[in-house]
């Protein structure tokens, strides 16, 4: 009996041992130590060091604290946050006490930084690939109108667009058609021409932005043979206890009077979590220094919220919404529609709908198994007002036709899944495998008001007749994507070779309804679905295309602070809907696509040297891209067959520009970015690039080739004020020029940015951004916002303010 008593005190006191070891909790305060200031959004890994499964991240809040709970009372501790360096402690918990943990500023980042776009998280100086990534702190620093004018700051990237909020970016000479856009690793518009894809996103809703910059179809599939840019958004996090924290942004933009207003609101626990945000933007017209900018003007707003819940200790499902919309947003300018002609987008916007399952340590070898569904709408709405006046004399007898309105109206879904999975094979080896199936469906339609004027032998208005001319753009058509990927990275000689290889094999279906030149006419109210000599342009139809692509990088540590690196890469583009299915009347000649044409294919190779150095941060890359199966326009004729009236059935010509795939190309050059702590908190920065872009085929230069473009600038970070920034930048002239392209000139202009530090007040902390774009007012022409239209000038003198509120 006495033996039986004493088992069962052995066993009660063991279980409260092994329940007291399960809920060891950790608790801590992360401050700076220079100024003993405490430091909210602060990375807290924590690791069981005898536990290869048992790993809990969180981050600091507003007071700098933070609190988690294992399994084991001796833990490792990591640190990280940007602006200091990486701190990694050993301690034992033998009671809830709270430690002080101090983080040394470092001036300037040595590729600590984790990123995700390889589909394994990754600092940036474990991977070979040329990288540019800008994160949160640099949307508030800078004015940021739009995702671009930021990303535009890094070497290898230019901005371009249709006006101030209408943009895009380039990369190495590569427009969006050749570029696969992400929002948290899901596609946008999938490396089409359209622009404006990364206006419709709240920087305020933006945690960074990475860019790939060089060829990576094996990755993501069709589209990436410049690059890839993944946009991600803030998310919520899992804490050991209840917590409530939020952010109030307010800011002022001179230059076109932009007034913007977000706040957020995170809550969570250790099962759960929840964030919200909303933004308003209203902006008029801009400034230049030859006066406002017409029809330049926006107002926009935005919506979000993630929702994360933990069914299982090593399950998450993350549900994410979010809905951007801008009205009345000026296009300024335009090729089609000069002078006193106006193009706005009355509505245009974005609307995304993701979730995603991971499941963490299924076994010893598979670390993660995701499962991601996302489905994204985007409309388009625009209003075209030519403002033709006939100047030339009209017969007697005959008729005036004077277009007054047109209204295209684009609809675009894209829905995807994706199942990856993540193998840790040993420690040295990491597989990732999975399939990626997507599709895109379009619609389109466009309406034509236009006035006939009846003329007499007295040359007056006998009668009028109004007219609306209903019209498919582009027919109904759907691209769908089907892909398997796998990649593998594999270290060697003791860590100091990292080898990755990857392969993608797609499979792509295109189907479309059969298009015409002309829906509908509408003729003083009576409409009339049959019009005579209704063309049709393009058969229903499907077509199937079936693409490969490889990869392989190459990470060297020559010593202990400079790498080398060597990517080879295979990429490929299967055209877009709008390339295969675009009918453009122009009267004397069509514009006209091809449903048959085969995929882009690439062949790239990109050689740099990176030094990591605790005063000296440097990036060098040069870089080639051959391009084959290139689509352009040829001269040829269209053959067309008459659908209604007395020629039904018969076929005519007309003569056409029609896109095939006849050219070849080669971009080459080479961009660079450094950092260099001159002393202390002074940082001298700067970067620079250049590219070569030549169609091979015809002999001639591409065109949208960024010129020579640098920027360099000084940063002092004062220890408990904040830091003061000047940054110079400009561009040589262009006179490499595609067909039809106009000469620009080499300019340069002057910015100024100031920001402090986190102020406290009661419960909160307050931070001011303030600066000046373009200190002398500069009057300058951006090359890569000259292919639309006439917009010759680029904003002038931008004063801004922003201030931040957390709690």
């Amino acid at each position: 009996m006495r033996n039986l008593k004493f088992l069962i005190a052995a066993i009660a006191i063991g279980l409260s041992f092994t329940t007291l070891g399960q809920n060891t909790q950790i608790k801590g305060i992360v401050r700076d130590a220079e100024t003993q200031g405490l430091l909210q959004d602060v990375v807290v890994e924590v690791n069981v060091p005898d536990s290869s499964s048992e790993t809990i991240y969180t981050t600091t809040n507003s007071r700098g604290a933070f609190s988690a709970k294992v399994s084991d009372n001796t833990i490792e501790l990591t640190f990280k946050i940007i602006g200091y360096q990486p701190l990694v402690k050993n301690i034992t918990v033998n009671k809830e006490e709270a430690f002080e943990f101090f983080l040394t500023p470092q001036p300037i980042p040595l590729g600590e930084l984790v990123v995700s776009s390889f589909r394994v998280n990754r600092s940036i100086r474990e991977l070979p690939t040329p990288l540019a990534v800008v994160e949160a702190f640099d949307f508030q620093q800078e004015s940021a109108i739009t995702l671009s004018n930021v990303l535009a700051n890094e070497p290898g990237v230019a901005v371009g667009g249709d006006g101030v909020w209408a943009t895009n970016v380039n990369v190495r000479g590569l427009s969006e058609n050749r570029l696969v856009t992400l929002i948290d690793g899901n596609r946008v518009e999938t490396a089409t021409d359209l622009t404006a894809s990364f206006s419709m996103i709240d920087v305020n809703d933006v945690e960074r932005v990475e860019v790939i910059k060089g060829a990576q179809s094996s990755l993501y599939g069709t589209g990436a043979m410049g690059g890839i840019i993944n946009i991600i958004t803030k998310d919520g996090s899992f804490k050991d206890s209840p917590y409530l924290s939020g952010n109030i942004i307010t800011g002022f933009s001179s230059v076109n009077e932009q007034y913007t207003g977000h706040a957020s609101i995170n809550a969570g626990a250790e099962k759960w979590y929840l964030r919200a945000s909303g933004s308003y933007t209203d902006a008029s017209n801009i400034n230049t220094p030859e006066g406002v900018l017409p029809n330049s003007q926006f107002t926009a707003n935005n919506l979000s919220a993630t929702l994360g819940v933990k069914p299982l200790s090593n399950h998450k499902l993350k549900i994410n919404f979010q809905r951007y919309w801008a009205n009345d947003v000026g296009i300024p300018g335009g090729d089609a529609f000069p002078g006193p002609a106006t193009a706005t987008y009355t509505d245009i916007g974005r609307q995304l709908i993701s979730a995603n399952y991971e499941i963490t340590d299924v076994t010893d070898k598979l670390t993660s198994l995701k499962l991601n569904y996302f489905t994204q709408y985007i409309l388009r709405d625009v209003a075209l007002s030519p403002n033709v006046v006939n100047e030339v004399p009209i017969p007697a007898g005959t008729q005036r036709v004077t277009p007054e309105l047109f209204t295209p109206t684009g609809e675009h879904l894209t829905h995807g899944a994706q199942l990856q999975t993540s193998w840790h094979l040993s420690s040295k080896n990491t597989l990732t495998a999975g399939v990626d199936v997507w599709a895109r469906k379009l619609t389109t339609s466009r309406e034509k008001y236009i006035r006939v004027d009846v003329i007499n032998e007295d040359d007056d208005i006998e009668a009028t007749n109004n007219l609306v001319r209903g019209e498919t753009p582009i027919p109904e058509s759907t691209f769908g994507s089907a892909g398997v990927f796998v990649q593998d990275e594999t270290n060697f000689f003791d860590d100091k070779l990292t080898l990755i290889l990857g392969g993608r094999l797609d499979g792509i279906l295109i189907q479309n309804e059969q298009g015409f030149d002309i829906d509908y006419l509408i003729v003083n109210g009576e409409r009339n679905d049959t019009p005579p000599n209704q063309r049709i342009t393009f058969e229903e139809g499907a077509e199937n295309d079936v693409s490969w692509s490889a990869n392989t990088g190459l990470l060297y540590n020559l010593v202990s602070d400079i790498d080398l690196s060597l990517n080879l890469a295979r990429s490929f583009r299967s055209p877009s809907l709008e390339e295969r299915f675009k009918y453009i009347d122009l009267g004397n000649l069509v514009r006209l696509g091809d449903p048959s044409l085969n995929p882009e294919s690439g062949y790239s190779v990109d050689m740099g040297v990176r030094v990591w150095k605790p005063s000296l941060s440097l990036q060098v890359n040069t870089f080639a891209n051959w391009l084959t199966n290139m689509i352009v326009e040829t001269p040829g004729e269209f053959i067309y067959t008459i659908n209604t009236g007395p020629s039904q059935g018969t076929t005519d010509t007309t003569a056409a520009l029609i896109n095939a795939n006849v050219s070849k190309a080669l971009l080459y050059g080479a961009d660079l970015g450094f950092q260099y702590n001159v002393y202390s908190g002074i940082v001298l920065f700067g970067s620079g690039a250049y590219v070569r872009g030549r169609d091979t085929e015809a002999g001639e230069d591409l065109p949208l080739i960024p010129p020579l473009n640098g920027r360099l600038g000084l940063r002092y970070k004062h220890p408990k004020m904040g830091a003061i920034q000047f940054a110079w930048l400009g561009a040589t002239k262009q006179d490499k020029l595609g067909e039809g392209e106009l000469q620009t000139d080499g300019y340069s202009r002057f910015d100024i940015a100031l920001s402090s530090h986190k102020i406290k007040v009661g419960l909160s902390n307050v931070q001011l951004f303030a600066g000046v774009d373009n200190v002398t007012n500069r009057k300058y022409t951006n090359h890569l916002s000259t292919n639309r239209g006439a917009i010759s000038i680029e904003p002038g003198r931008n004063i801004y303010l922003r201030l931040r509120l957390s709690f």
